[in-house]
């Protein structure tokens, strides 16, 4: 066979092997794009402590996006999607957990994301942590739970060293303004210290989650610092039920009366109920004593203009330093 000849068909037996155009390949890459990081490194932690982290997932196209199933190659990590299923331009998030009771010194592990909508595809995320064996959390972490609005709460921490008799933890960094954290020696000996991290989530603390990491700084010259994860969902202690309260279709002129609750978690009294506009068209009995439960008639006098009609109210309490606030809705008919 000529050479000329032996040489095409080698080139056409390599072409018909390869995998995959150029422009092809950038087309896979649609769900890794998604991803607000494509690896995550939880750095150096202590034995025992809460390793979590939040991994955001954006639907940056048109169609849904399905999340068929969700794995990991180690036992030593978790995976979890806050939804499976999103619409386009929705976000979510895959929670991506170590487990450092079981699992000690380097672990590294991949979270294999699989999507099956709007067609099939799978992401790898390289997930690692190093898990130190001389430093002990108990508990692994501070989750306050639903803390109550406007009032602080205290959790503590035990920390167990092994190995240095001269080791320190030198100071703790806190990032958020809601939190106060110290560190206290309960003792020390044989080779073994024991702190206590004293936290408090302060009455500042603003209603929703609040997810923070701290720091312990150790006198460490390679691995001075560990990470402490904080968790609280603070709780309103006043809430208005229904926080948007549907009007309906209203007619000009017509007054219209719904009720609105207002709870406490103890008892309060209501100084004065303002809405942000002047039209003057609400009106609202004001309760004259305190309770934990107010139900209180609104009535609208809904002016002439026709269409879409809404209101936010400002409810100052008693005794609270921060207002609530509820949104009223409904339409004027022509």
């Amino acid at each position: 066979m000529p050479t000329v000849i032996k040489q095409f068909l080698a080139l056409a037996l390599l072409l018909s092997f390869t995998p995959i155009l150029p422009a092809q390949a950038q087309e896979l890459d649609w769900a890794q794009k998604m991803f607000e990081k494509q690896r995550h490194d939880f750095g150096v932690v202590a034995r025992g402590s809460d390793v979590r982290y939040r991994l955001k997932i954006k639907n940056l196209y048109k169609q849904t996006v399905h999340i068929s199933g969700v794995r990991t190659t180690c036992g030593c990590t978790a995976a979890e999607p806050s939804k499976n299923t999103l619409a386009s331009r929705e976000t979510a998030y895959v929670e991506l957990t170590m487990n450092t009771k079981r699992f000690t010194r380097q672990k590294d592990s991949n979270v294999i994301i699989t999507f099956d909508q709007p067609r099939y595809a799978e992401v790898r995320i390289p997930v690692s942590a190093y898990i130190r064996t001389d430093v002990v959390l108990t508990p692994g972490g501070a989750n306050f739970g639903g803390a109550e609005y406007g009032k602080d709460a205290t959790k503590n921490i035990s920390i167990a060293y092994a190995g240095r008799e001269d080791w320190k933890v030198k100071s703790v960094k806190v990032n958020s303004p809601h939190l106060d954290a110290k560190v206290v020696e309960t003792s020390r000996g044989g080779g073994r210290v024991a702190y206590q991290l004293e936290l408090t989530l302060k009455k500042s603390a603003p209603v929703g989650n609040l997810r923070e990491l701290i720091t312990l700084v150790t006198d460490d010259v390679s691995r001075p610092h560990i990470p402490v994860l904080i968790e609280a969902r603070v709780e309103p202690d006043v809430t208005v039920t229904p926080s948007l309260v549907s009007l309906g279709m209203m007619v000009p002129g017509k007054a219209k009366t719904v009720n609105v609750v207002i709870r406490g978690k103890k008892a309060i009294k209501v100084d004065k109920i303002e809405c942000e506009s002047d039209r003057n068209c609400f009106k609202i009995r004001l309760p004259e004593i305190a309770r934990t439960v107010h139900v209180l008639p609104l009535t609208v006098t809904p002016p002439a203009e026709s269409g879409e009609f809404t209101e936010e109210f400002t409810v100052t309490i008693a005794g609270r330093d921060e207002p609530v606030h509820f949104k009223a809705y409904g339409k004027i008919a022509e």
